[in-house]
């Protein structure tokens, strides 16, 4: 299979993650600021478990492809940023983020971490879409 067939694979968990990330910055994270905390903590659980099954099946996916290509592309420049890219996405993820939920599901300081989720989720926002974007380039565009 060439590189160019498996970089089309690329742009589902890419653009998925694209929608899904601005979709929770607009929408998820601030409308959690209008629940009290003991409706916040009983809602999250679901929340994060349903969220799980969307976002980690386009997460393990994005990376695998990204791998792979990085490796058949014989460690290609533009293949290692996109590695990088993704995996700092993954850093962000459960060393900010999974601490950030962990409290809301414990009811510890919910207001501060839900104000946290939002602010700091701009840097998963603007790194899927710069992934997104590349990625959307690097298929349609350069190919």
């Amino acid at each position: 299979m060439q590189i160019d067939h498996i970089y089309m694979y690329k742009l589902i968990p890419d653009i998925g993650l694209m929608v899904l990330i601005w979709l929770v910055q607009l929408i998820i994270y601030p409308s959690f600021r209008y629940y009290n905390p003991n409706n916040l903590k009983s809602w999250h659980r679901p929340y994060t478990s349903r969220i799980t099954v969307v976002v980690l099946p386009l997460m393990l996916s994005q990376i695998v492809i990204s791998i792979i290509l990085l490796l058949i592309s014989n460690w290609s420049s533009y293949y290692i940023i996109d590695s990088l890219l993704v995996l700092l996405t993954w850093v962000l993820t459960f060393v900010i983020f999974v601490p950030l939920h962990q409290n809301i599901d414990k009811n510890q300081e919910a207001s501060a971490s839900v104000s946290q989720l939002i602010k700091y989720n701009w840097l998963r926002t603007i790194l899927w879409s710069l992934i997104a974007l590349l990625s959307i380039y690097k298929t349609l565009i350069v190919n």
